[in-house]
């Protein structure tokens, strides 16, 4: 990632733009001296000192404090000092400009994203699953997210992953010794109840793994296609979800031209609602461009609420929109408008609630001319109707119930510490290895080194998430991603 590892690095450390503080940090080994030239006075580990930022010629560029942090006791493990100033842009930059010519002699360089962490990984500040939180919680888009974050960089996922780790290792230990003297005769598994032992590990390991699932959905959201026809509510329904007026609304067909991108947040959790532009055959060329687009979106949502006007529930378009949605996507059928519906007339009644998703029929002979196919398959469809007005509310709270449902989200549940897709990733694989290690429990006569291996593997899968098996590739990925200067 970087040039070296041990070179002193210096970057600006608060965000971009005009503040009334702004901070400059530098980490590196054996700092002290030159940390003391620069400011022209000895500086007491963890002390503010109040005074004036000189350049090379004295001139006075900003002032403030200056506080110096002796490694290892610091952030990075190393020496530490932070420089905190007036938060203008250019006073900013002066003082770095200036630090880096008086540390041209030591070889002072401008850090890379997320160096500063990666350094507090490499001397163990942090380990890897905490060192993400770093990022997770400057991220967080919501309250939970950011109690949750922080529950991660404080260790609390850390170490139910190490207190597995650690029972997994008890269990190998035990393996690895009978392997070692075979002529000792001991029926492990029997001896041990190592079949029982392994049982109660991938119990535990299987609660870890739902809490991740819910700290994955807490931390990434839903990512949700309003997709239908024109003028059946897909804008109003934006609107009522995000309780402001973020797309166009007409009585014009084809309003939506392009794409309308809003992330709300239902209980905590964050969906990214994406509005599209009408389905339907065109000849304008600017909304024909918004239809593909839109199909473009649907082929990556994560769940798609195709949107029907409550008053032609069986419009045969909407068979064709059916036929073509991605195979394998959630998709609930939503009746908008029923506000407007004859009070004397029945509402359409509802499919059977759930979530089971079954085949949807292909269009009736009266459908109309194909529409160009977006090559993602037939579609599926979810055994369930919701009906809604997008106007007054109604069905909009059943609405958000069934999206969290769809995102495997319980409600009234807060994950104690967010979760990445790796971290789901590598859970899954020692899962799956446990699985295997109690298939050859069976057959302890034969195969105990296989289930000794699969206990093995188990246990790298559980370290890459804390860092201890970590390629260098997925080190560089991981913090590139994060803000310079942190």
């Amino acid at each position: 990632m970087s040039a070296s590892s041990t070179d002193p690095i210096i970057a600006i450390a608060t965000a971009p733009g005009r503040g009334g503080i702004g901070v400059i940090r530098v980490s590196g080994p054996d700092l002290s001296a030159w940390a003391e030239a620069l400011c022209g006075q000895a500086l007491r580990a963890r002390h503010a000192h109040y005074l004036p930022f000189r350049n090379q010629q004295g001139e006075t560029l900003d002032e403030g404090l200056a506080l110096f942090f002796p490694g290892p006791h610091s952030y990075t493990g190393e020496d530490v000092l932070e420089l905190q100033g007036h938060g203008g842009p250019a006073v900013l930059r002066r003082v770095l400009e200036d630090c880096l010519a008086r540390g041209a002699a030591i070889g002072l360089r401008l850090a890379q994203p997320g160096e500063f962490t990666q350094r507090a990984f490499l001397n163990e500040r942090l380990d890897l699953a905490q060192a993400e939180a770093v990022a997770d919680l400057i991220e967080a888009s919501s309250t939970a997210a950011a109690r949750s974050a922080m529950a991660s960089l404080s260790g609390a996922f850390s170490a139910e992953i190490d207190a597995l780790s650690e029972r997994i290792v008890q269990l190998r230990m035990l393996v690895e010794a009978t392997l070692d003297f075979p002529e000792e005769e001991i029926d492990f598994l029997e001896k041990y109840q190592a079949a029982e032992r392994l049982d109660a590990v991938t119990a535990t390991l299987d609660g870890v793994l739902r809490t991740a699932r819910q700290g994955l959905v807490l931390r990434e959201g839903l990512h949700v296609v309003l997709a239908g026809q024109p003028n059946v509510g897909k804008s109003s329904l934006l609107n009522a979800l995000a309780g402001e007026d973020v797309a166009i609304v007409t009585p014009i067909a084809g309003t939506t031209r392009d794409r309308v991108i809003q992330q709300i947040h239902i209980e905590g959790i964050p969906l990214h609602i994406v509005d599209t532009a009408g389905l339907r055959e065109t000849e304008d060329t600017v909304e024909r461009i918004g239809i593909e687009r839109s199909w473009a979106e649907i082929a990556r949502a994560q769940v798609i609420l195709h949107l029907q006007d409550a008053r032609h529930p069986d419009d045969p378009l909407d068979a064709e929109i059916v036929r073509r949605l991605p195979a394998g996507t959630p998709v609930l059928r939503v009746l908008n408008k029923m506000d407007l519906l004859d009070a004397a007339a029945p509402a359409p009644a509802p499919a059977p609630c759930g979530l089971s998703m079954v085949k949807k029929a292909g269009p009736t002979a009266a459908a109309p001319a194909p529409m160009p196919d977006p090559g993602l398959g037939s579609g599926l469809a979810v055994d369930e109707t919701l009906q809604i007005s997008a106007r007054t509310g109604v069905g909009l709270d059943t609405l958000r119930a069934r999206l969290l449902r769809i995102a495997g989200w319980t409600p009234g549940a807060e994950s104690p510490w967010l979760a990445r897709e790796r971290h789901v990733r590598a859970l899954e694989d020692a899962r799956a290895h446990l699985a295997l290690a109690r298939e050859h429990a069976a057959h302890s006569d034969q195969v105990l080194d296989l289930f000794a291996e699969e206990l093995r593997l188990a246990h790298e899968s559980l370290c890459e998430i804390t860092g201890q098996f970590t390629s260098d590739d997925l080190l560089g990925v991981i913090f590139s991603s994060f803000c310079i200067g942190k």
